[in-house]
């Protein structure tokens, strides 16, 4: 994992933004601020400006110091000031781990000669800025500010590289002012031009100045809290109309990301007001001024039962109405009648209960169709059925999961290559767009999707719109799992929407292989009780309760399971086939000191052989187990 995986927000935090407004616990606390000039770039990642730079330090600083921090950018001879907190590296001794940093020009003649050495001016190198220097001194740029005809004076520039000289620092004099004034709201260097470049360097500042909450929603990384941050630098009031309509969206946002679609008025309102703390009245405006800008939209449903109007971000209105028109021509569109081929089907599919041969046929019939069931109930033995009966009939087929691992399990179990819903699509992330969609549709005449339960509102969108008129469509899923990480229950909401055929899968397969997973899932389903007993003697089983309510005691009895029981019994590695879930962040026996523990205890520190990183709150050692956070779809 990457340090701009930890540090991806222009405060240099490590906490997801919380939907209260309050101070980061994750952030580094400001324990000490320091000033110095660099003096070495000794690491520097263009990918995410992380940095170790070798400082000089100036004023009550140390004399010399190393700094380390998301600092790309600051060159040789640059002076800043930083602050953050000291820290004791393991290996490489005290540091200063950066929170935020500003870049100030330098005012020693050392300094200088540095900086302009440094590559800032187009044909300058070191004798040539030791020459200026020489000429000027601690007055070098001012003289560059106001009188750089005075370069002449300077032994072996001429007229040309004093024009090259001068255009070069009145283009760096308009961006370092545009540095400064960032850097002044507590913005760090890499965001801070983050934001010129996509600004522009005229137009930076008066974009703020207009409007800081625009950052959240046009530079990565940047959320509503951070540009609240800076908007009160700025001196923008809590009531302001640009901070109360910029925190409905961003609130609503947040509920998104909780799997809502849309959310009622009323509820929004009072959760904006929280989130904003301000009053009702006050919110309501700004929520108002969020429709009128088209950055919300409202829909009334003439339903008693239900909290109408609901508030929707735009594009997932959009997107929950495309998803439906594509899903009405797809059950509209007429198509040649086919009939299950079974006299040419396997042995084993003549063994198909009478659930999974309806859903054979209603496959095959309409032109979409839903397949779901609890564990165990052979939706992957439906699958592999109808692939084959799709190649008996010669139709082309593809197969597709939310998911890599899915895709994978989809690929052996019925013998047939089997991708991701990205990769069908092919996913440009230059455009951000996928290849295939409105304009350019799939090529196939089955397509079979698994794990529907993990597809959100846009996903399935995306996928719906691809989908030419007349292409089959069967959806195989578990309606009871867990929706989305997204917004929307799509699996749920297409069955009960009552249009599209759907089988119901109930015969329990793997309660022969006595799975008590299996039986205790399909208990809490039916709201029964839960076989909570261990297996009798030396049976081992796949289900096992272990009550205890110290979370300390949890955490200790979870390292041991992971460290040598279970290894013991069933001969699993920890590293390769287990995993941890915690319902909770914090705590003894949350995620945070759950993953401290099992990182002592699986993968112990060795300095001889395995270097560690420090990042704020977090250490990383070779041979840690980590988890991509977000998926690569170029891979």
């Amino acid at each position: 994992m990457s340090e701009a995986d930890y540090y991806n927000d222009f405060f240099l935090a490590d906490d997801d933004e919380a939907l209260e407004l309050h101070e980061r616990p994750g952030s580094l606390p400001i324990d000490a601020q320091v000033r110095g000039e660099v003096l070495r770039v000794v690491y520097a990642n263009e990918q995410n400006s992380y940095a170790v730079l070798r400082m000089r330090g100036l004023g009550s600083s140390p004399p010399q110091f190393t700094m380390t921090g998301i600092l790309g950018g600051l060159q040789e001879g640059q002076e800043v000031e930083a602050q953050g907190r000291w820290e004791l590296h393991p290996e490489h001794g005290r540091q200063f781990q950066v929170q935020s940093c500003q870049a100030v020009l330098p005012t020693s003649e050392q300094g200088i000669m540095r900086y302009l050495a440094s590559g800032v001016l187009p044909g300058i190198g070191k004798v040539y800025a030791k020459r200026i220097v020489k000429t000027f001194g601690a007055e070098t740029l001012k003289i560059l500010d106001n009188y750089s005809s005075r370069l002449a004076e300077v032994p072996g520039i001429g007229e040309k590289r004093i024009a090259d000289i001068r255009q070069a620092w009145q283009e760096q004099s308009q961006q370092r002012q545009n540095m400064i004034f960032l850097q002044g709201l507590g913005i760090s260097p890499a965001y801070a031009r983050k934001i010129i470049s996509f600004y522009g360097e005229n137009a930076a500042v008066a974009v703020l100045q207009q409007n800081p909450y625009r950052l959240a929603s046009d530079i990565d990384g940047i959320g509503f809290l951070s540009a609240d941050r800076i908007a009160g630098e700025m001196g923008i009031e809590k009531e302001s109309p640009l901070r109360l309509s910029a925190g409905v969206v961003y609130t609503l946002g947040e509920l998104a990301a909780r799997g809502n679609v849309c959310y009622p008025r009323a509820l929004l309102l009072k959760e904006a007001a929280r989130m904003l703390r301000a009053p009702d009245e006050a919110v309501a405006k700004g929520l108002q001024t969020a429709l009128d800008e088209n950055k919300l939209a409202e829909l009334n449903v003439p339903d008693p039962n239900l909290l109408s109007p609901f508030i929707y971000l735009r594009r997932l209105l959009q997107a929950e109405v495309e998803l439906s028109e594509s899903l009405r021509l797809l059950l509209a569109a007429p198509l040649p009648q086919l009939q299950v081929p079974w006299e040419r089907m396997s042995l084993q599919n003549m063994r198909l209960n009478r659930e999974q041969q309806q859903a054979l046929h209603w496959a095959l019939y309409y032109g979409c169709s839903i397949i779901t069931g609890g564990p165990g109930v052979g939706k992957t033995t439906v699958v592999s059925s109808l692939v084959q009966a799709a190649r008996l009939l010669g139709l082309k087929t593809s197969l597709a999961a939310p998911t890599g691992r899915a895709a994978k399990r989809m690929s052996e179990a019925s013998n047939t290559e089997a991708t991701t819903i990205h990769r069908l699509l092919k996913w440009e992330p230059a455009k951000r767009a996928f290849y295939y969609g409105e304009e350019n549709k799939l090529d196939c005449q089955l397509l079979i999707v698994d794990e529907v339960s993990m597809l959100d509102v846009n996903l399935a969108c995306s996928l719906f719109r691809a989908l030419r008129p007349g292409t089959r469509l069967v959806l195989v899923g578990d309606k009871d799992q867990l929706p989305s990480v997204g917004p929307g229950s799509v699996l749920k909401d297409l069955i009960n929407c009552g249009r599209i055929p759907v089988t119901f899968l109930t015969e329990i397969y793997r309660q022969k292989q006595g799975s008590r997973i299996i039986l205790n899932a399909h208990a809490v389903n039916r709201g029964q009780s839960l076989d909570l007993r261990s297996p009798a003697g030396d049976l081992l089983g796949d289900f096992y309760w272990i009550e205890q309510d110290d979370p300390q005691k949890v955490a200790e009895l979870i390292c041991l399971l992971l460290s040598e029981r279970i290894p013991r019994s069933f001969g699993y590695d920890a590293m390769r086939d287990m995993q941890v879930l915690s319902p909770m962040r914090k705590g003894a026996a949350g995620v945070l000191a759950l993953n401290t523990l099992l990182q002592e205890k699986l993968n112990p520190p060795d300095p001889a052989e395995k270097p560690e990183l420090r990042l704020g709150n977090h250490l990383f050692r070779l041979g840690d187990k980590v988890m991509q956070t977000a998926n690569n779809y170029d891979k």
